[in-house]
C-alpha cells in the first residue's frame, strides 16, 4: 500500500536544508500527521513527538517527585557526591500541565512550582547544592525557562539561578507570517498553521500574548538585566529563529552574557534528532546542539 505524504517538503527550501534532515524527512517524516489537522484528543499526546532522537543515557538514579498539579522526574548521575551536593539542572519538556486542558498561565505556575520544590527538598532528597541551579528548555520548554528566569529575578530577595540554556525557544506569541516568520514559512515540521494551534490552545485569550510571562520578550529592562547567563542554540530553517535571535541580542545590550549559536540548515526539531537505532546519526546537526548545550552547561557550572 502506498504511503501518503502529509508533510512533503516545500520545494524552495529543499536546497537549503541540511542533505541528511532532506534524507531522514522523505524516509519517515513527511508520512507522520501533523496533529493541528487532527480533530483533538488526550491521546495524540500518547505518539513519539519527534523520530530520530538517540537512547536515554544510563544513570544511577531515577526518582518522580509530586508537585502541587504536576510531576518532576529526576535523574542522579552515577559518581560520588560533590562538595556541597550536586549541581541541578531543571529541564521542561512536557510535565507540567499542558493546554488546551490547562491553558496559560498553567505551565508558568508549573515552573516556578518545580523551582521551589528544588530550593525546599532538593538538599534532602537528592543532595543538590541549591546555589547551583540552572534552567533550560526546547520550544515551549524554552520558552518556560526564559520566564522561569525572571520570575526568580523580580522575586524579593531574587532565587539565585547561574545560568539558563535555551533550544529554539518561544519568545514572543504576537510573531506571525506577516514579520519574523515570513523567510521561514516554508520549512518543515513547525509550519505556521502548526505554531499557531499550539499558540492558541496555550493561549486562547488574545489580551495575554503580550504578557512578559507567556512573551519574555517584552519583560520590563530592570528585569531583563538581572537574568543568569544565556546560551540560546537556534535552528536557521526554524519560524522561532528571529525571536531567539532578538532575545539573545536584547539580554547583551543590557550587560547580560549570551552565547546565541545558529544551526545551518536545521529545522525546529533538531535537538530530538540526535540519532535513532533504526536511522544511525538521523541528523548530525542535532547531536551536535545536544553537545554544544552539554558543554555549555558544564562550564557554566565548573566556573561558579
Amino acid at each position: 500500500m502506498e504511503r501518503i505524504a502529509h508533510q512533503p517538503l516545500h520545494p524552495s527550501v529543499i536546497t537549503r536544508l541540511d542533505p541528511e534532515y532532506v534524507e531522514f524527512h522523505n524516509m519517515t517524516l513527511q508520512y507522520i500527521v501533523p496533529p493541528h489537522t487532527l480533530t483533538w484528543n488526550p491521546a495524540i499526546r500518547d505518539e513519539p513527538v519527534v523520530p530520530g532522537g538517540s537512547p536515554p543515557l544510563e544513570v544511577a538514579k531515577t526518582q518522580d517527585f509530586d508537585l502541587a498539579h504536576a510531576k518532576i522526574r529526576t535523574f542522579t548521575p552515577h559518581g560520588t557526591v560533590p562538595d556541597g551536593g550536586w549541581p541541578v539542572f531543571i529541564f521542561f519538556h512536557g510535565d507540567y500541565r499542558l493546554a488546551p486542558e490547562n491553558p496559560y498561565p498553567a505551565a508558568v505556575e508549573d515552573a516556578i512550582d518545580a523551582l521551589d520544590w528544588v530550593m525546599q527538598n532538593g538538599s534532602n532528597s537528592l543532595g543538590i547544592n541549591t546555589s547551583r541551579i540552572a534552567v533550560g528548555g526546547s520550544s515551549s520548554g524554552g520558552n518556560l525557562a526564559a520566564i522561569l528566569c525572571l520570575k526568580a529575578a523580580e522575586r524579593n530577595p531574587p532565587t539565585p539561578l547561574v545560568f539558563q540554556l535555551l533550544v529554539v525557544p518561544v519568545i514572543d506569541n504576537t510573531v506571525s507570517v506577516d514579520n519574523s516568520w515570513a523567510s521561514n514559512q516554508n520549512s518543515p515540521w513547525l509550519s505556521p498553521d502548526r505554531m499557531l494551534w499550539f499558540r492558541n490552545n496555550y493561549l486562547p485569550n488574545p489580551e495575554d500574548l503580550t504578557k512578559w510571562d507567556a512573551s519574555p520578550i517584552f519583560a520590563p529592562k530592570e528585569l531583563l538585566e538581572k537574568v543568569p547567563e544565556a546560551w540560546i542554540g537556534v535552528a536557521e530553517l526554524d519560524i522561532l529563529k528571529e525571536e531567539g535571535v532578538l532575545y539573545g541580542e536584547k539580554l547583551r545590550e543590557l550587560g547580560v552574557k549570551v552565547e546565541t549559536v545558529i544551526y545551518d540548515g536545521a529545522p525546529h526539531p533538531i535537538m530530538a534528532m540526535d540519532g535513532t537505532d533504526s536511522f544511525v546519526g538521523a541528523l548530525k546537526v542535532g547531536a551536535r546542539l545536544v553537545s554544544d548545550a552539554t558543554i555549555a552547561l558544564a562550564t557554566a557550572f565548573r566556573h561558579l
